[in-house]
């Protein structure tokens, strides 16, 4: 078996690769409303899972555990965080342009998101479509 070796300069490979890793585009996150407010008022165990779920998604990756939210408008989905008996929802559309908006986050106290935070997410989501467009 003949040995390949990388085009860069012995030594070098290291840094080559380095930059391909450091130059892979990602998006930027935008927080709509006091959705970022909300996100730091998760305890920290919660905020944490959750900022490494958005991270997943500006990179262009599904979070591990979501769902999608037809009902507040096309592309938006629901990040779904547990700790404990506590869940943490994230509400984000990452369809538009080269950002995350997040929409709303909370803590699911029921079996069903309370009408008040979905209804919250649609006018988001209303706001940030007509502002883009």
């Amino acid at each position: 078996m003949e040995r390949v070796q990388a085009a860069a300069p012995q030594g070098q490979t290291h840094d080559l690769i380095q930059n391909l890793v450091y130059y892979l585009p990602v998006k930027a996150v935008v927080f709509v409303g006091s959705s970022v407010d909300d996100l730091r008022a998760f305890p920290t165990a919660a905020r944490q899972r959750a900022g490494y779920q958005l991270h997943l998604v500006q990179e262009g990756h599904d979070p591990t555990d979501w769902k999608p939210m037809a009902s507040i408008g096309p592309g938006c989905r629901e990040i779904r965080v547990r700790v404990g008996q506590d869940a943490y929802r994230v509400i984000y559309v990452a369809s538009f342009g080269d950002a995350v908006y997040v929409l709303h986050c909370f803590e699911k106290k029921s079996q069903q998101s309370p009408k008040s935070d979905i209804e919250l997410a649609r006018q988001r989501y209303k706001k940030i479509k007509e502002s883009i467009q």
